[in-house]
């Protein structure tokens, strides 16, 4: 048991789209990420997927109209089977979590992120 400072954590990378677990539990990847610009469309058959924003503001595009806006402080979940595609104008940090060996990029085929631990 011990504590992790996000801040410290996002300050050891400076790249995007490129999570790095910084905890784990129950089989479940907690990892902290910079966004800039936009992830390709994607969806998860078989996991919901949790983002929540620490710093700046994301964007969800998703097929039922208007993108999401997601602020520091809210979190969203994007339903397993949902196609989706976070993006974000400005640089925002996000918290994710994710069932272990799941790949980010879901059904995009852009190459998975490595999820290193830091």
């Amino acid at each position: 048991m011990h504590t992790v400072n996000l801040a410290q954590k996002l300050g050891l990378f400076d790249t995007h789209w490129d999570p790095k677990v910084i905890a784990s539990y129950n089989d479940n990847d907690v990892m902290v990420v910079k966004f800039s610009g936009e992830f390709p469309y994607h969806k998860h058959d078989d996991t919901d997927d949790f983002f929540l924003v620490l710093k700046g503001e994301m964007l969800m595009d998703h097929a039922e109209g208007q993108p999401l806006i997601v602020r520091a402080g809210e979190l969203c979940v994007v339903p397993a089977k949902a196609v989706h595609r976070p993006r974000a104008v400005e640089e925002c940090h996000v918290l994710l979590i994710e069932p272990k060996g799941e790949p980010n990029s879901g059904d995009s085929g852009q190459p998975p992120a490595a999820k290193d631990h830091i």
